[in-house]
């Protein structure tokens, strides 16, 4: 039998991620389930969660499963993901036996692992998610990388259940500054879906510097050839802001510093301005605000955005729970 992960959207048709998006807002309805009853699933944690381990270990539990959570170099073994490595550091396994030792325990192996930030050419290839992908033999789930598969499609929840059909909404994804440089991985991620929903997006940021990697723009602009949709870049604040239906924020870093940061740190200081307040709010064509949390409060949206009716950030973190219970019923579904 051929598996079938969960590493990225683009790996799912249209089709495929509308039926996920009925299952999660099913699985809304009515939360509870057995489709994963005397199954289990290993949720590797490599860096920090709040949202994600508590929505994954409750939707486990709450379709009849069993969550086990592991920290990797923490409360698990260290491991190494190089091939061919002389393991004479601080490593003391090996992803190959890591992977496919859990797949004899488990029925499902998530993996968060964020990027190193030492080397974009490195990084952009998601060594570690794949290497999951390659040695189990159990389907593997992106719990974030250098894209976040599952915060998209609660996006994509969030924003049907206020708009219902998301074609040609215009969709403005915003960088917003940071007192640190962040993972581009919702970004990237929300240029996925919002284009694969057929969304009219705009990706607002600063400097030609902080636009996407091209691998994901090149994406995004097929996503919105294949879905009616369109996508373009803007530096520009008004123009961006005004008539939009969603605005999205998100803070990440230039790839072209990618590891030096310091020398960015100039470029993000003086556009502390991209802060969402009401006056670019005011802009929207009563426009829907959210974002994936954790926030900076006045420094990435003001106190008034946050708790105004039009933010949807918490319905867009509820929606973890309910779609990451569809795709792991889906990866269980036959098997």
């Amino acid at each position: 039998m051929t598996i079938r992960h969960f590493l990225t959207t683009q790996d799912y048709s249209r089709s495929e991620i509308d039926a996920l998006l009925e299952q999660a807002a099913a699985f809304k309805r009515s939360p509870r389930g057995q489709q994963l009853a005397g199954k289990s699933v290993a949720l590797m944690f490599f860096n920090p969660s709040m949202r994600t381990r508590t929505s994954f270990e409750l939707g486990a539990f709450h379709l009849g499963g069993h969550a086990i959570v592991l920290a990797p170099g923490k409360d698990a073994w260290p491991i190494e993901f190089e091939v061919g490595s002389v393991m004479d550091g601080d490593t003391e396994e090996h992803i190959a036996e890591v992977a496919r030792v859990l797949s004899r325990y488990v029925d499902l192996i998530a993996v968060r692992a964020f990027p190193k930030f030492q080397d974009w050419a490195v990084d952009r290839e998601d060594k570690v998610i794949k290497a999951f992908a390659q040695y189990a033999t159990v389907p593997v789930i992106n719990m974030e990388t250098i894209t976040h598969p599952c915060q998209e499609l609660a996006h994509a929840l969030a924003m049907k259940e206020h708009l219902g059909s998301l074609q040609n909404k215009k969709y403005v994804l915003t960088w917003t500054y940071h007192p640190k440089p962040l993972n581009t991985a919702v970004a990237n991620s929300a240029l996925l879906i919002a284009t694969k929903m057929g969304m009219d997006v705009t990706l607002l940021c600063p400097t030609p510097d902080y636009v996407l990697d091209e691998r994901y723009m090149e994406f995004g602009r097929l996503n919105a050839e294949q879905n009616g949709g369109s996508l373009k870049v803007s530096h520009n604040i008004e123009e961006a802001y005004t008539g939009a239906d969603v605005v999205y924020a998100k803070s990440w870093g230039a790839l072209p510093f990618f590891g030096r940061w310091e020398q960015e740190k100039p470029i993000r200081d003086a556009h502390k301005h991209f802060i969402v307040d009401e006056a670019k709010m005011a802009l929207t064509n009563h426009g829907l605000f959210s974002h994936c949390l954790p926030l900076r409060r006045n420094i990435k949206a003001t106190d008034a955005v946050m708790d105004s009716p039009a933010c949807i950030a918490i319905d867009e973190a509820e929606n973890r729970l309910h779609v990451q219970k569809a795709v792991m019923a889906s990866l269980m579904a036959g098997r």
